[in-house]
């Protein structure tokens, strides 16, 4: 095999996801929450998780055997803006199937919105601790490493975290669908 072939194989099996991500050097996981800096490179790991690539996220959704949850932040039109000011939301494209919850991977979180994570995933999950969650949000996101991790603090036991999210899914040649933000009961 020539240096041209292997480059090829190594290219096409890693757009496939048979082969883990490059990682830019050893990232500490943290004790705690991220707290800023959100969109940086993430550990390999989270402990009380199972961390999957973008091979293992497809088996999961195809054979629907994990409940998929986007964390990606959404910023909402601003109450006060001026009268005719146009506003374009912008634009969320999900794995297909995930439920977005939005702004629920900061490292610090409102209990309005503790409260909006716990019903998305009870809504979408039941109430089954042990039933099967992924969150991802996009490559190098804290956001779903945070959110991964209050699910497992919230006693959810089979947790799983994609660390590539919606680019690396895209990256494959996956689907993709668009999305808005899950909407709470009230």
């Amino acid at each position: 095999m020539n240096g041209r072939e292997a480059i090829f194989l190594l290219v096409a099996a890693s757009l496939l996801g048979l082969i883990e991500p490059t990682w830019a050097g050893d990232i500490a996981e943290p004790s705690g929450f991220r707290m800023d800096d959100y969109r940086a490179p993430v550990p390999r790991t989270l402990q009380g998780a199972r961390v999957v690539t973008t091979a293992e996220a497809e088996a999961l959704w195809r054979a629907k055997k994990a409940i998929f949850f986007d964390v990606m932040p959404n910023t909402p039109k601003p109450a006060n803006l001026p009268a005719g000011t146009i506003w374009r939301d912008k634009v969320r494209k999900d794995i297909p199937g995930s439920t977005w919850l939005a702004n629920v991977g900061y490292g610090a979180i409102s209990q309005e919105t503790a409260s909006y994570f716990r019903q998305g995933l009870e809504a979408k999950a039941g109430t089954d601790k042990s039933r099967a969650i992924l969150f991802y949000c996009m490559t190098n996101c804290w956001m779903s490493w945070n959110a991964a991790k209050r699910a497992i603090q919230w006693g959810y036991s089979s947790v799983i975290w994609y660390p590539l999210g919606a680019d690396g899914w895209e990256d494959a040649n996956l689907p993709l669908e668009e999305k808005r933000p899950y909407a709470m009961n009230n």
